[in-house]
C-alpha cells in the first residue's frame, strides 16, 4: 500500500498515521533530517493520505482522488520549491510542472535546481542560488489558501526545503501559518531547520528523519531499480544513508572517471609534483564548484576507507569494495599517515566549497594540507581567519 514507498522511518510514519485515525492532523509540519532519506516521500504520502475518502491512514490507490493525486494533478494538493531568479529570467512553469510530476512517479528522485538544474541532463551543474521570493510566496502559497477548497478534504500545501526562504517571504508566510484557514495543512521539509525563523518551528510539530541503512539502500536500488547486488552495494555504501544519493550517482556517468581523479589527486598532494597537481587541479576545476563538491566527498568515503581497513583489515567493510587494493597499499606504505587529520581537512574542504570560495586555492591548500597529514606531520586548517592586527595592518 501507499506509506510503503517510504523506506524506514517507522517512527515518523506511525506517528503520521496515528494522527490520521484519531483525526488529530496539525495544522503544520516541519520534516527535517538529512537529504534523500524520505522527506518528500512522507510529505507526498501523507498529502495523498488527507485527500483519499477510502481510507484512513493511507491513500487506498483506486479511487479517482488518489488517481489524481499519484498524478499530482489534485487542485487541492499544491507543491513548492525554490527557484533561481535572475533579473532577466523568470520562473519556467512548464519546467516547474514537470519537477513536480516527477515526485509524483518517484518521491525520492532529485527535482531541486541545485541537484538537477536540468532534467533532461543529470551532469549538468549550475551555481545560481535558489531561494523563495516574498511573490511566489504571496501567489502561490497565501492566495490559494483565500479560496475554498476544491474537491479534497483538506488544502495541503508541500514546501519543499523552507529554509531558502528569505526573510520577507518567511515573514509573509509566518502570518498564514499563524492564521491558518480551516482544513489546511503544511508539510515543510527542510534539511536545515536552524536557518528557519524560530517563530515558524515554533508553530510545527517537527518530525526527525534518521539517515537509512546501507543494507536498506541496496535492497531499494536492487528491487525498485533493478540493479545488480555488487554495483548496489558499492553505491549503497557510498550514499550517506540518503537513497536520492544513490540514484544520483547510478544516473552519474562520470562517476567512475572522478574516483579515478581522487587517486590521481591524492597521489600528486603526496609527491608534491607540480604538473600532476596542477592538472588534476585544472580539471577539476573547469568542471564546475557542483562537481569539485562531488569529488571532495568522494575523497571524504576513500580516506574514511583508510581508517576502517587500519582498524579491521581485510574485513573492513569498504565504501570502495573494488578498489581494495588500491587502499591496503596505501596503508602499508604509510603506517604513519594522520588519516584523522585527513577526514577533518576534507570536511573542512567540503564546507569551504559551499562558500564563495576559489577552488584551485581551495585544492592547492587540500594537497599541501594532505601531503604533511599523509607524512604524519602536524595538520594545520586550510583556512586561518586574519587577526585584528592584521585587518589593520592590512587596511
Amino acid at each position: 500500500m501507499a506509506w510503503s514507498t517510504v523506506l524506514d522511518q517507522e517512527r515518523v510514519v506511525d506517528t503520521l498515521r496515528r494522527a490520521l485515525v484519531q483525526d488529530r492532523v496539525a495544522h503544520a509540519y516541519l520534516l527535517h533530517g538529512p537529504d534523500g532519506v524520505g522527506k518528500r516521500a512522507v510529505a507526498y504520502e501523507m498529502a495523498r493520505a488527507l485527500q483519499c475518502p477510502e481510507q484512513d491512514d493511507e491513500a487506498c490507490d483506486a479511487c479517482p482522488t488518489c488517481r489524481k493525486t499519484r498524478r499530482m494533478v489534485h487542485p487541492d494538493v499544491h507543491v513548492h520549491l525554490p527557484h533561481p531568479w535572475s533579473q532577466e529570467s523568470d520562473r519556467d512553469e512548464e519546467d516547474m510542472g514537470k519537477r513536480i510530476r516527477r515526485l509524483g512517479e518517484n518521491p525520492y528522485a532529485a527535482i531541486d535546481y541545485v541537484r538537477r538544474p536540468s532534467l533532461s541532463d543529470p551532469s549538468e551543474t549550475s551555481n545560481q542560488q535558489v531561494y523563495y521570493r516574498i511573490d511566489q510566496v504571496r501567489q502561490d502559497v497565501i492566495q490559494p489558501m483565500s479560496l475554498a477548497r476544491g474537491e479534497g478534504q483538506y488544502k495541503v500545501n508541500v514546501l519543499l526545503d523552507a529554509e531558502k526562504m528569505r526573510e520577507e517571504a518567511a515573514n509573509a508566510f509566518l502570518k498564514l501559518l499563524e492564521e491558518p484557514p480551516p482544513q489546511t495543512v503544511f508539510l515543510l521539509t527542510t534539511n536545515r531547520p536552524e536557518q528557519l525563523l524560530p517563530t515558524i518551528l515554533s508553530r510545527c510539530q517537527r518530525l526527525r528523519f534518521d539517515p537509512l541503512l546501507p543494507e536498506t539502500i541496496k535492497q531499494a536500488l536492487i528491487e525498485r531499480d533493478e540493479m545488480e547486488p555488487d554495483a548496489a552495494s558499492m553505491l549503497a555504501r557510498m550514499a550517506d544513508g540518503s537513497y536520492s544519493q544513490a540514484l544520483e550517482l547510478a544516473a552519474n556517468e562520470n562517476l567512475m572517471t572522478s574516483r579515478e581523479l581522487v587517486l590521481d589527486y591524492f597521489r600528486a598532494a603526496y609527491t608534491q609534483k607540480v604538473e600532476p597537481l596542477n592538472r588534476c587541479i585544472q580539471e577539476l576545476q573547469k568542471q564546475g564548484r557542483e562537481r569539485v563538491k562531488s569529488v571532495l566527498r568522494l575523497m571524504l568515503r576513500w580516506v574514511r576507507d583508510l581508517l576502517l581497513y587500519r582498524t579491521m583489515g581485510e574485513d573492513a567493510p569498504l565504501v570502495n569494495v573494488d578498489q581494495r587494493e588500491a587502499v591496503a597499499r596505501f596503508c602499508g606504505n604509510l603506517p604513519d599517515a594522520d588519516l584523522e587529520g585527513m577526514v577533518g581537512l576534507v570536511e573542512e574542504a567540503v564546507e569551504l566549497a559551499e562558500r564563495n570560495v576559489r577552488v584551485s586555492l581551495l585544492l592547492t591548500a587540500l594537497a599541501h594540507g594532505l601531503a604533511r597529514a599523509m607524512r604524519g606531520r602536524d595538520v594545520d586548517g586550510l583556512y586561518v581567519p586574519l587577526s585584528e592586527a592584521e585587518l589593520q595592518a592590512a587596511a
